[in-house]
């Protein structure tokens, strides 16, 4: 059964991987301009040069060849270049993901440790004064757009009070050599003085983009969590272990939790996906050097081999982390498999 489920899986990531790819072809050719000149990122003012390019993407052959030379690229690295550095677009992305990433990663921590405890509290304080605070709370978090809460946090705390930084990942004073593309962690590798004052200038930068990235995020596991928790606990074994005289903190914690959190789990990894894509705003806003601020450059420089690139290791990663989160949930939840079974 676990079998047949995750071959459904692979299937279902395969046809998506497909179309993103075809996808991304067809962009060459929906960009303005020459499309020999969007899949390569050169120019096509020399036409001895010209005639390699056209050689070298098939560009004389059918759709289907040019398709087929496309993926062979795609998977040996080469991504074209782009029109505004003349680098390539695969090296900009490698030297780029590390910075959203750690973006996105701190934002889901804080929206775990924030939002599934505040759920869990809201659930057990139902329709009291605990409750009510964390449903309005959330309720204003939720419907806050990210960059209005980007620039009022700016506005406050860096322009008003001056305790954090407006912009960057870290001071013009340390030069930190990259290892792992985490700045905290790079400081931890790195061997030189200082290296606590660099840490703590590391996290005055990564606080404010940290806090309105995991805004939304924790807004939804609040919710998500509180109802989980309320199904739970209006179940028959819960009233059982109520009736035994169990007391309230019990039967959260031994009987409730564990059966509330498997959806949770499901609801953080689909989370993950949705903080890529609010990183490309949080980051133009706090000049943070990711892919989401490079991929917004490029649209307004016109950078479309760029454009191509980044969309596509964007797209993809989005749907690597929806499929392993998927397969990861069905390992902890069998039911879950018995539930998906004849769906795609």
């Amino acid at each position: 059964m676990i079998l047949d489920y995750i071959l459904r899986r692979l299937g279902l990531l395969l046809f998506m991987l497909l179309m993103l790819s075809i996808f991304t072809f067809s962009l060459a050719y929906l960009f303005p301009g020459d499309p020999l000149s969007n899949l390569s990122g050169v120019p096509s003012n020399n036409f001895s040069q010209n005639t390699q390019l056209e050689d070298k993407y098939f560009y004389n052959s059918n759709y289907f060849m040019q398709y087929l030379a496309f993926l062979g690229r795609v998977f040996q690295g080469d991504w074209g270049l782009s029109f505004a550095s003349g680098d390539n677009v695969f090296s900009h992305i490698l030297d780029l993901l590390p910075a959203t990433l750690e973006l996105s990663v701190y934002a889901l921590i804080v929206s775990i440790f924030v939002g599934v405890p505040a759920g869990i509290l809201g659930s057990a304080y139902y329709n009291r004064w605990p409750d009510k605070l964390i449903n309005s709370t959330t309720i204003v978090g939720y419907s806050m757009p990210v960059f209005w809460l980007a620039l009022l946090l700016i506005m406050i705390f860096s322009l008003k009070l001056g305790w954090f930084p407006m912009s960057g990942r870290m001071g013009l004073l340390y030069e930190i050599p990259a290892a792992s593309g985490f700045m905290l962690i790079d400081i931890m590798l790195a061997g030189f003085p200082y290296k606590g004052m660099a840490f703590l200038d590391a996290l005055h930068h990564l606080t404010l983009p940290t806090i309105v990235l995991a805004t939304y995020p924790t807004t939804v596991l609040v919710r998500f969590t509180r109802e989980s928790m309320l199904k739970i606990m209006d179940q028959n074994f819960i009233k059982t272990a109520r009736a035994k005289g169990l007391n309230r903190r019990q039967l959260i914690m031994h009987h409730a939790l564990r059966n509330a959190l498997l959806p949770v789990i499901k609801k953080i990894g689909l989370q993950f996906s949705t903080l890529i894509t609010l990183a490309m705003i949080t980051e133009v806003i706090f000049s943070w050097p990711g892919i989401g601020r490079w991929l917004i450059d490029s649209i307004y420089q016109r950078d479309f081999p760029a454009i191509q690139g980044g969309l596509m290791a964007v797209s993809l990663f989005v749907i690597l982390a929806t499929i392993t989160t998927e397969l990861l949930y069905s390992i902890f939840d069998p039911l879950s498999r018995n539930q998906a079974h004849g769906k795609v």
